[in-house]
């Protein structure tokens, strides 16, 4: 079950990985800000910060931070105005993405970087991994309800159609993003991919590397699972998030 505190712990622990790749002193955007708790690790840190997101976020009544509201398009803020760009979890929102990598490079300055934290393959494999638990788990319940002595028991055909309906319901998933549909994300979430979106849209990728935590969509376990035990089993089952620091290419500046 989603939990924005749990989430809150996860982001806390991501942007700890993040922070090494940001300039001493640099002003940083940060780009689909949420509630603005990385925002605001950031700038405890000495990071000058401006965050913004979109006003109708599911985040927007649990901020920290003050995120300036955007239109999702077009980032409110002069060229040349920042170092870093930083997005965590973002990017994969954005319908028009090439219009807003322009953005990106509008708002850079001349030597400045872009670093992104963007979920994986395998963040969305066991996603939907998790999904079939739950369904199977709904099942159980509602095969309890067709013993003797259940207080609400229900005919043996309707909880087979329930399961088919939860399992099918797991498998055929909305998608997460704004590109394709669910099971696509297999594909659109990998490395690979994003490393070619980035370079065909004026940038070069000198460093990416997997952050290192386990986790699903559906926050498997939630707190239960320490984030020391979301680090071992990232190395067994892959890591939910994929770090990538990239620069403006020599051509697009010149």
């Amino acid at each position: 079950m989603f939990s924005i505190q749990q989430l809150n712990v996860i982001r806390a622990a991501e942007i700890a990985e993040i922070i090494p790749h940001i300039p001493a002193h640099a002003r940083v955007l940060e780009i689909g800000a949420g509630t603005g708790l990385q925002a605001l690790a950031l700038q405890c840190r000495g990071f000058d910060v401006d965050a913004i997101e979109v006003a109708d976020s599911a985040y927007a009544g649990a901020r920290v931070f003050p995120v300036v509201d955007y239109d999702g398009a077009h980032i409110p803020f002069p060229a040349r105005s920042f170092d870093v760009v930083f997005s965590s979890n973002a990017l994969e929102h954005i319908r028009d993405l090439s219009a807003f990598h322009l953005e990106i490079l509008r708002v850079l300055k001349s030597d400045g970087i872009a670093v992104h934290a963007l979920p994986t393959h395998s963040w969305r494999f066991w996603s939907i991994v998790s999904s079939f638990v739950d369904a199977l788990i709904a099942t159980g319940v509602a095969f309890r309800r067709t013993l003797p002595g259940s207080s609400d028991c229900r005919p043996l055909g309707r909880v087979w159609y329930e399961m088919a309906r939860a399992c099918g319901a797991a498998l055929i998933q909305p998608r997460h993003g704004e590109r394709g549909f669910g099971l696509a994300e297999l594909y659109l979430f990998h490395p690979r991919w994003w490393r070619k979106n980035f370079q065909r849209n004026g940038f070069t990728v000198p460093y990416d590397k997997p952050m290192g935590l386990f986790y699903t969509g559906s926050m498997v376990l939630g707190a239960r699972m320490s984030l020391e035990r979301r680090t071992r089993l990232a190395r067994i089952l892959g890591s939910a998030c994929h770090l990538y620091v990239i620069r403006p290419a020599q051509d697009v500046r010149s």
